[in-house]
C-alpha cells in the first residue's frame, strides 16, 4: 500500500516498549541503535525528523496510579522515564552520525534543553534530530497526546507512530488472531470504534490540525524508510 503524502518534516512517536527489544524491562541499546540508524538514513535523504518516546519500558503512570500512587505523581515519574529514553536515543543518534538535541517540557538545564519551539525548528532546519521529552509537562496527558501536540507546533506533515504491530487493528492482534486490520481509517471512525491505537485526546488533536497519523511496525527492518517512501505495511489515519 502506498500513500501520496509528501513528507518534508515528520514526528516519529516511538513506544517505550519498543526500546526494550527482547528484554522485559529497561533499554536495549541494540534496539536504540537500530532505530537511530533508521532515523539517520531518513535525515540523510533530506527529511526533517523529530521524536517523542514513551516511558512504558521504565515506568507507566497509569499503572502506578492503579497501584495506589497519586495519578499526578505517577505521571511525573513517567515523564522522567521518557527523559531517560530520550537521552539514550540522543546517544544512539550521535553514534549514527546525526547531531541530536533533547528538549524537555520540564526544565532540567543540567540534563538537556528546555522545550522552545523556535529553537527546535532551527535545530531541524540545520539537519539535527530533536527529541521531545517529558510529555506535555502536565499530568493526565499521554505521550501520544504530547506527540500530536508537538507535531502541530512544529508544523509536521505527518505523525508516524512506530509500534510493535504493522498498522491499526480492531482488536489487539497479539490476542485476537483474526483481528480486522485497517488500510485507511478516518479520525472519526477511530474515535467512534474506540480503537486503542492512540488516546482520544491525541486523535482529536491530530484531526483538528489536519495531521495524518501513519501507524507501522518500528521493529520491521527499514520500517521507517519504507513508510516514508510509501511502501511497507502501515495504516493511514486521516480526515
Amino acid at each position: 500500500m502506498a500513500h501520496s503524502l509528501k513528507l518534508r518534516r515528520v514526528l516519529l512517536k516511538v513506544s517505550g516498549e519498543a526500546l526494550m527489544g527482547k528484554q522485559s524491562y529497561g533499554i536495549d541499546m541494540d534496539m536504540v541503535s537500530r532505530i537511530a540508524a533508521d532515523v539517520a538514513e531518513v535525515i540523510s535523504r533530506g527529511t526533517e525528523i523529530c521524536l517523542v518516546i514513551g516511558g512504558g519500558n521504565i515506568f507507566r503512570g497509569v499503572a502506578g496510579a492503579t497501584s495506589g500512587m497519586m495519578r499526578a505523581d505517577a505521571d511525573y515519574m513517567g515523564m522522567l522515564a521518557t527523559v531517560m529514553n530520550a537521552l539514550a536515543m540522543q546517544n544512539g543518534l550521535r553514534a549514527a552520525g546525526i547531531e541530536a538535541r533533547v528538549q524537555s517540557a520540564i526544565p532540567m538545564p543540567t540534563v538537556c534543553e528546555q522545550f522552545v519551539r523556535a529553537r527546535a525548528a532551527r535545530h531541524l532546519e540545520k539537519g539535527r534530530a530533536v527529541i521531545f521529552a517529558a510529555g506535555t509537562g502536565n499530568p493526565f496527558f499521554t505521550t501520544d497526546t504530547a506527540a500530536a501536540l508537538r507535531a502541530a507546533e512544529m508544523n509536521c506533515d505527518a505523525l508516524l507512530k512506530g509500534t510493535s504491530v504493522d498498522g491499526i487493528y480492531a482488536d489487539d492482534p497479539k490476542k485476537v488472531a483474526q483481528a480486522e486490520r485497517f488500510e485507511k481509517i478516518t479520525y472519526t471512525e477511530a474515535l467512534a470504534k474506540d480503537l486503542k491505537v492512540m488516546d482520544a485526546a491525541a486523535i482529536a488533536l491530530a484531526r483538528d490540525n489536519g495531521i495524518p497519523v501513519i501507524v507501522f511496525s518500528i521493529r520491521a527492518e527499514r520500517g521507517l524508510q519504507d513508510v516514508l517512501s510509501g511502501a511497507g505495511r502501515h495504516t493511514v489515519m486521516s480526515g
